[in-house]
């Protein structure tokens, strides 16, 4: 309403009947190995909202699987949410500057790299770290910043120290992470 455009981004955990595949495809770094995602993309109330199609996300939605999206139960996490969770930041990095959306008269084309992300809990805590070391580095996302919110603290994302490596961040980022509970 205030001639901002927005985007939001989730995982595909649902195959949302107004969602369709934009058909572009990219690749992260997931842990050791190489993942490829797809961006599906719907325009409602005057947002793009853009969802990262993989696997990991769709086979853990609650209706198909009697699951959570965090765990198996309330309270248990998936051994693989510090991946799922690196995948969509990944991801999300990459949406204003690859997808083309023209959803609406006003705007077309991508959002290129003069944003503000706003990262919502430990899901997308990694947002930050890897806007600062794969992306300002190199010279990209210069004008970008970051407002990171904290909704619901009682889900941290606590996770073995040892999976760090798993995160494929630079080891001056390991200290960020360590973290010791009274």
């Amino acid at each position: 309403a205030n001639g901002h455009r927005v985007m939001t981004v989730a995982p595909r955990y649902d195959q949302y009947k107004d969602a369709w595949d934009t058909g572009v495809a990219i690749e992260v770094k997931v842990g050791y190995i190489t993942e490829k995602v797809r961006f599906f993309h719907c325009y409602k109330r005057g947002v793009d909202r853009v969802f990262i199609d993989h696997p990991m996300f769709l086979e853990k939605v609650w209706g198909k699987t009697g699951s959570k999206i965090y765990g198996p139960t309330t309270g248990t996490d998936y051994e693989d949410n510090q991946l799922r969770f690196s995948m969509l930041c990944q991801a999300a990095l990459e949406a204003p500057r690859i997808l083309y959306l023209n959803s609406c008269e006003y705007f077309s084309g991508p959002y290129g790299e003069d944003v503000v992300f706003i990262a919502n809990d430990w899901h997308t805590a990694l947002l930050p770290c890897y806007l600062k070391s794969m992306y300002k580095s190199k010279g990209m996302y210069e004008t970008a910043k970051v407002a990171y919110c904290i909704h619901n603290i009682a889900y941290q994302g606590r996770f073995s120290f040892s999976d760090f490596s798993l995160l494929n961040l630079p080891d001056a980022f390991r200290s960020s992470f360590d973290f010791i509970d009274g």
